[in-house]
């Protein structure tokens, strides 16, 4: 039997996840959006890209949550997305209402799921879900460093003229503007990155990255990225249901680990078919600490915001 795997939102980012996630051919999906007939003509489309691609897993819409029920994970995309000149805090208070309600109903049909969500601002949402769900910290995730961390990788290659894989690099901290790349524990082929580029060139790859969907959603116009957030997700569900044991930049829940307690940070993590099977701690200079701290002060006070 495959797994069983709801995707929640059948806009860019959702929808394109939904058909990644399907290829894979060892999961079922089930892709959710309140919008009537869009979801369903989103995944027949899919379904019927299964002959030409070689998959025979299938994908289904749905307006409602009874046929996610026993999903094993769901992975939470909905809510407005960002508009040019908006910032991901002035989304806050409409999206706490959208992936509120989303996750009571995804926690009633699958109790047992693991929840991962993208919904922005991403680490006030992640919050969010794990104090409605009521779930463990280890079973609610949120995925940010992953797309950071390849924004990253993708800009250090392109300036080294290297290949993407060679190219190994963490990004801390929320997921915006006080995103903390961790430039000393970058390497490209084992090498230091620091030994190959000036610190002038370092810092301004930093700040594209801190700005890197500003960046799109400035030439989009209408829309924000999907194509990278989407295959950040897909792999976030390949380390859990394959129970790969990878060690991802995620945003989870923190319990003492980095001097933070109760809040979700990014930071490395063990991911796993327990989900986050194990936060990676690392050593952080006191100006990395510094920017770490400053980024935690920001998701304090979106949650505060909220009220939750």
């Amino acid at each position: 039997m495959r797994n069983k795997v709801t995707v929640v939102g059948g806009g860019f980012v959702g929808s394109t996840l939904a058909h990644r996630l399907v290829e894979k051919e060892y999961m079922d999906v089930v892709l959710v959006d309140i919008v009537p007939d869009m979801p369903q003509g989103k995944a027949l489309d899919m379904l019927q890209s299964g002959p030409i691609l070689g998959f025979d897993s299938k994908i289904s819409g749905s307006n409602t949550y009874e046929a996610t029920a026993g999903s094993d994970v769901v992975v939470i995309t909905a809510g407005v997305a960002r508009r040019p000149g908006m910032s991901r805090d002035d989304l806050l208070l409409t999206n706490q209402k959208i992936v509120g309600g989303v996750t009571e109903q995804v926690v009633t049909a699958s109790p047992n799921a693991t929840l991962i969500v993208i919904s922005n601002p991403l680490d006030a949402m992640v919050q969010l879900a794990k104090h409605v769900s009521k779930f463990p910290g280890n079973r609610v995730i949120g995925m940010a460093g992953v797309l950071d961390t390849a924004r990253f990788r993708t800009f250090l290659a392109t300036e080294l003229n290297v290949s993407v894989e060679d190219v190994q690099a963490y990004v801390l901290g929320g997921h915006g503007d006080t995103m903390v790349p961790l430039v000393r524990y970058t390497t490209v082929g084992g090498i230091p990155v620091t030994e190959l580029m000036s610190k002038e060139k370092l810092d301004a790859i930093v700040q594209r990255t801190r700005d890197g969907g500003a960046e799109i959603v400035s030439l989009l116009k209408t829309g924000s990225a999907y194509y990278a957030p989407s295959a950040a997700g897909a792999q976030m569900v390949d380390a859990i249901l394959l129970d790969k044991k990878r060690i991802l930049p995620c945003c989870a829940y923190l319990d003492g680990e980095f001097g933070v307690k109760g809040y979700y940070v990014g930071v490395p993590v063990k991911l796993g078919a327990k989900g986050v099977e194990q936060i990676m701690e690392v050593n952080l200079t006191p100006e990395e600490q510094k920017m770490f701290d400053h980024s935690v002060d920001s998701i304090k006070e979106l949650v505060k915001v909220m009220g939750i």
